[in-house]
This record gives structure tokens, sequence and C-alpha cells, in this order.
């Protein structure tokens, strides 16, 4: 047919329909111009035209589908799922490589050949986190963290002491229950953890250790004294600090019992008067009751003129323990490792502090905990971690790292690894007294420049004032309208 007829024929929307009588020219043969002569009941106007075999009569004309909507839809399709697919390997490939995480980690006791290793796995398994850890300078530590801060050029993960959450409580960031839950930290870490750390309902830290304060005694000394060991109890120390105590024909003291008494050369004081407060059944808040002047009393008289045992010739009760002029000193357990760094030979022992008969046992916490910024942008990941850390695992990978480095690591703060110091010549008493450690901001050494050197400030106060003659109730007096104003500063 012709082309143009039948592109005709394709643009009608519909067919033409041939009258009976009409003549097709298109039917008539080359050959001749005679109509054929056809029977009549074929072209009776009741019947339908059939074409027979022997027509000459072209089929009437049938519409031509148009075969490009196909191609234009099937380009469109292909479009379509390369587009898709596009989409898909984007958002894939985007939660298969998370972007690059730098955290910065400020540490303080720990140096980073300890910490390296154990960053090194961690990066290995998130190829994406870099960590970098810097050890500071424990001096203004705390000031610099706030302000650092506050200026958005702080650490994304620090480490800070036990007390000072109502210090730095505007910078510390939950744990995540995606993390840790509460009910996984309960389980984990010791009741002492579980008091401090926890603000309304969320924990605000994860602890790498426990610490706090024992009882360290030079054998040879008790044993040259004819002592077994050393006391368990008040009573038992009471009587052996006459034993142990040497002093030359004038009466100076060659070689002291035990350091107590005093303020000015015995470290960790403070600790020290808080142990017998709270073991007396005092409280920091309560200092102007009869159980806080007793406890100041049981303190000073191991310096009083009457039966003196401790006083201002002896050197610091570290340095004197070193140089083996005294037998006895109460002391986190991290002073063992000064003990021994500067005296190697030394025969000492580490127990738990003594108890008062028939009381609860009590000791004073002084630890260390890793925490997360609230500044930071990176806090999941930071979270995440610090959890990688106190996995048992590493936990004791962390101890064996520090034992390289030092006589011993960090006291662990999961329960279930208890066991494994509980023999221990040096950590073994702070397992032992884990379970009945408090916390009070009275603590030495923290270097915060506040809450706890503030109120360690008003205690020393007091001893001194009763040095000088003052009461043991009235210096406590004037001690707790100081600590009252700090208690307010910090709310607390």
């Amino acid at each position: 047919m012709d082309d143009n007829k039948e592109k005709d024929k394709k643009n009608q929307l519909f067919e033409t329909v041939v009258e009976e009588n009409q003549t097709d020219s298109s039917s008539k043969t080359d050959e001749s111009l005679v109509p054929e002569e056809v029977p009549p009941e074929v072209t009776s106007p009741q019947e339908p035209i059939i074409e027979g075999e022997g027509t000459s009569q072209e089929p009437p004309p049938v519409f031509v589908e148009n075969r490009n909507q196909y191609l234009f839809l099937g380009i469109g399709v292909a479009v379509f799922l390369l587009f898709f697919l596009i989409i898909f390997k984007f958002i894939f490939l985007a939660k298969k490589t998370p972007k690059p995480v730098s955290l910065t980690y400020w540490g303080l006791w720990e140096e980073k050949e300890v910490f390296e290793p154990l960053i090194s796995s961690y990066q290995k398994k998130n190829p994406h986190v870099k960590i970098i850890y810097q050890k500071m300078s424990p001096e203004n530590y705390r000031e610099k963290l706030l302000v650092r801060t506050q200026n958005g050029q702080g650490p994304d993960i620090f480490r800070f002491h036990n007390t000072w959450i109502p210090e730095i409580k505007q910078i510390l960031s939950p744990i995540p229950s995606s993390v840790m839950s509460n009910e996984e930290f309960e389980k984990t870490f010791y009741k002492i953890h579980q008091k401090d750390l926890k603000v309304g309902n969320n924990y605000y830290g994860l602890p790498l250790e426990i610490d706090g304060l024992v009882l360290i005694s030079n054998i040879d000394l008790l044993k040259k004294a004819g002592i077994e060991g050393p006391p368990t109890s008040w009573d038992e120390l009471n009587e052996m600090v006459p034993k142990l105590t040497v002093k030359d024909p004038s009466g100076k003291i060659l070689t002291s019992g035990i350091a107590l008494g005093l303020a000015s050369n015995v470290e960790h004081f403070s600790d020290i008067f808080a142990l017998m407060l709270y073991q007396n059944g005092g409280d920091i808040k309560k200092l102007d009751s009869e159980e806080a002047a007793g406890a100041l009393e049981a303190y000073r008289k191991f310096a009083e003129k009457e039966n003196i045992f401790w006083d201002e010739s002896l050197p610091n009760s570290i340095t004197a323990f070193i140089q083996e002029k005294v037998a006895m000193i109460f002391a986190p357990s991290w002073e063992v490792l000064v003990i021994k760094a500067s005296n190697p030979e030394i025969n000492l022992k580490v127990v738990p502090v003594p108890s008062l008969p028939g009381a609860k046992p009590v000791s004073i916490a002084n630890y260390w905990v890793e925490g997360v910024s609230k500044a930071s942008r990176n806090q999941l990941e930071a979270w995440n971690f610090l959890r990688f850390l106190v996995e048992k695992e590493n936990l004791t990978k962390f101890y064996e790292l520090s034992s390289h480095h030092r006589l011993f690591g960090e006291p662990y703060s999961r329960v279930d690894l208890a066991t494994l110091l509980l023999q221990n010549e040096y950590l073994g008493a702070v397992i032992k007294q884990a379970d009945y450690f408090v916390s009070v901001p009275m603590i030495s050494r923290t270097f915060d420049n506040g809450l706890n050197d503030e109120i360690v400030k008003y205690i020393e106060n007091a001893i001194n004032a009763t040095v000088e003659g003052v009461s043991y109730q009235e210096a406590l007096k004037t001690a707790k309208q100081g600590v009252d104003q700090v208690f307010s500063k910090y709310q607390l």
C-alpha cells in the first residue's frame, strides 16, 4: 500500500467503513477494468462481504501498532533502575563506610605506651575511628578541662575523680542505653561506682579501676618489735603503736609507730580523718556532732603531748615510711608504687584499714573514672570506645600493660574480676574493702582546686587549731561553717 495512505490510516481514530455499492478502485486489477460478476447473495446488504479464495480484493486496512512506544518505555525503565541502583549503592556504602571520626582522650596517670596497644586494637575493628591519647598534668587539670570544653577545645574523653561530678556536671554526658544499660552497669561494677556515678536515672562515667584507703605496714619493723602482723582493729593498733615507737634518751622520736595526729606532715590526713569520722558514725555535713568531735580526738591523740608518737620533727609520712622511720601509714594503694620505686627492698604489707569493735567495716574510696564530654560531636563513638575498654579481656590487658611500666596496674573495676586480685600482695586489700567503700569530698591530692581542696583546707585548719589548744568541738564548729559554704556553692 501507499505509505501516505498507511500513515493516514494510522492517524485515524476510527476506520472508514466502505459502503456495499461503492466501487473500490483499488480492487481493480491491471488486466481488466470490467467488474467481476458476483452472485447476488454475496452482495446482499444483509450479509457481510466474505472474500473467496480466488478474489483479488486486498484485505481491509488493519491497525498497525506503533512499536516506538515500547522502545521509549524500555529506556525509561532502564534509566529508573539505574538511578535506583545508584541511590541504593550510595545509601548502602554510606552505612557500610561510616564517616571518619577523631577522638581526643585526656588521661592523667597512665603513659601513652600503656594505652596505645588497646587503642590500636580498637582502631583495627573500627578503622574509621582515630583516638589521640594525651597524658595531662594534674595541676590545674580540672579548671583546664572546664575552660577548654566551654571554648570548644576540650577533649572528647577525659579522666575525672569519683568526687568531682558536682564540679563538672555541666560538661558530662550520660552513658547511652545503647552502649550500656543501667541494669548491666549495676551487674558489672561495685556499689560505690553505682552510688558515685549515678545522677537521676543516668550514669555519667565508666570506671577502669577502684581504689581507696588501706593500711601499709613495714613488716621488718613489726617483727623487730615482736609483732606478728598488722592490726585488724583499732584496739590492736592502739596496743601496737607504743611498742613500735622508738625514742632516744631525750625523747626525740627515732622511729614512729604510726603517722597520725597532725596535718602538716601526714599525707592524706583528710582521708584518714574522714575514715575515723565515718567509722565513728559521723558525717561531713554534721561536723558539730559528738561523733565528729570524737573522731578528731581519736586522730589527734597520736600527736598529743601526753603520749606523743608522731611530731613535727619527722619528715612527710610517705618519705618517713620510705626511710623506714615509721612502721604504719594510711594511704591509697597507689602510694605503694611511690614507696617501692624509692625503696625497692622495703618489706611491706598492705591490709584493709582497722575497724572499730562491733561496727560495720568502712573505708574511704579514692579512684578515677572515664567520662565523655557533652560538647563532643562524637559522643556515641567515644562511649563505644570506653565500653570496649571495660570489657573483661581489655581490662586485664590494661592491667598487664600497666604492669610492664610499674609494679602493678590499677585494681579492676569489674566485680567479676575480683578473684584475680584477691590474693595480690598489694591490691588484695582494696578488693576486700570494695564492698564497703564510702565516698566523701575530703580527698587530698585530687588537685581539683575546688570541692575537695576547699573542704580539706577547713579540716586542716581545725586540726591545726587543736594543736594550738582550741577544743575539738570549737575547732569543728568553725570548720562546719566553711564546709557548709562549700556545699552550698556546689549545690550539695
